[in-house]
């Protein structure tokens, strides 16, 4: 795992030192099972045996079939689409990327869908395994909008199969009227969720995240792979933590915040700063980013093996990727785009609450990306034990 600053982030991938840990098949399907679906197990002899379409700028279809994270698309963007080019779309949510990747090995090609989310970790090993379609570049010259800094990643160097959709962080929300004490970091979560916001305590449904807290909070490489850390955060989440999770929340900014049905939530930022903004009493609330360090994840389209509509498919990335249309889906959706720019347009534009998706030199350097190693399925099983101990 990169340990290092900010200008390694987000620098292009050629200038970064992320070692990607190379999954057998075998592994990588295994912990697509895992994630709930026994149909995983039975694409294991044939991936990617579907017929698989590449765009060639012939008309655009009728249709778009996106899977994605919940209220992650602007709805202005999508009705303008369909206005100007014609595809009427159409969305289906994940919770994780677990259940997304589980869906499409289970369909081998026949999931229906023309563009996935997947987060930028588990594009290659999707790519590898004959999950997703390379791109057509000449159908999406719209990628010149796009600040350098995210393209040419480590797990798809040249672009071949997918492009920035957009990237951000992790922390947590709380509500100051009920927690009298000010909360900094994943140690003041842990405590105040064992205290007094027990049962009233939402963590996000994502087994990176889950484990993530633990790591996090302890000064334990993300990524670890080294079993008696694997142990200790199993032990703790789901003997320790568990009992005290009233939900596994992937999206509080669309119910839990405005509704102030929780007192704290683990969030992503964009997701954090929607809540907030929908709140009738958004002072109530605190976004707090987690450290002492936290992640960098970055999500981006990419078109499925034996997407029934593969030119809608490119004609809405080029689209989504013109300055505005970025901007408008920055301003839905609280999370930096990828744009060029970005920061400048959106304080020119007076959005608001800039700094839930800009963040400093000093905060992107606690952030740090993730990777698939060989502890996935274990990650996987202490999602699931966690979640059966809360009975969720």
């Amino acid at each position: 795992m990169s340990r290092e600053p900010d200008i390694r982030i987000l620098a292009p991938a050629g200038a970064a030192k992320t070692i990607r840990r190379e999954l057998s098949r075998r592994r990588f399907l295994s912990f697509a099972a895992a994630a709930g679906t026994t149909a995983a197990l039975a694409a294991c002899a044939s991936p990617g045996a579907s017929t698989t379409t590449r765009a060639s700028g012939a008309p655009l279809e009728d249709r778009l079939s996106i899977y994605t994270w919940g209220d992650y698309d602007a709805p202005d963007v999508l009705d303008a689409f369909t206005a100007d080019l014609g595809p009427k779309v159409s969305l289906s949510a994940f919770n994780s990327n677990e259940e997304m990747v589980a869906k499409l090995v289970g369909a081998r090609g026949t999931s229906g869908y023309d563009l996935v989310v997947p987060t930028g970790t588990f594009v290659a090993q999707m790519a590898e395994h004959g999950l997703l379609t390379k791109l057509n570049r000449d159908l999406i010259p719209n990628i010149e909008y796009l600040d350098p800094a995210f393209l040419g990643r480590s797990w798809d160097p040249d672009n071949e199969y997918s492009i920035c959709k957009a990237w951000g962080t992790t922390g947590f929300v709380y509500d100051v009227t009920l927690i009298d004490r000010e909360l900094k970091d994943w140690n003041d979560f842990i405590d105040a969720a064992r205290n007094e916001a027990s049962g009233k305590t939402s963590v996000l449904d994502d087994p990176a995240e889950l484990t993530g807290l633990y790591f996090w909070a302890n000064g334990i490489p993300w990524n670890t792979t080294d079993e008696r850390d694997l142990d200790a955060a199993e032990k703790f989440l789901v003997e320790e933590l568990a009992p005290h999770i009233s939900a596994f929340d992937p999206y509080p900014g669309g119910g839990a915040i405005p509704q102030a049905t929780q007192m704290l939530m683990q969030s992503y930022n964009g997701d954090a700063r929607l809540g907030i903004l929908e709140s009738p009493d958004p002072d109530r609330w605190k976004f707090v980013l987690g450290s002492p360090a936290t992640e960098l994840w970055m999500d981006n389209w990419a078109i499925p093996a034996g997407a029934p509509h593969p030119e809608a498919a490119h004609a809405f990335i080029n689209y989504v990727l013109e300055p505005q249309n970025a901007l408008d889906e920055l301003d839905y959706i609280g999370y930096h785009t990828g744009a060029k720019d970005a920061e400048q347009a959106a304080a020119d534009a007076g959005l608001p609450m800039l700094d839930l998706v800009f963040f400093t030199p000093e905060q992107l350097a606690t952030m740090h990306t993730g990777e698939l190693t060989e502890a996935q399925e274990r990650i996987v099983q202490i999602w699931n034990k966690m979640k059966a101990a809360a009975g969720a």
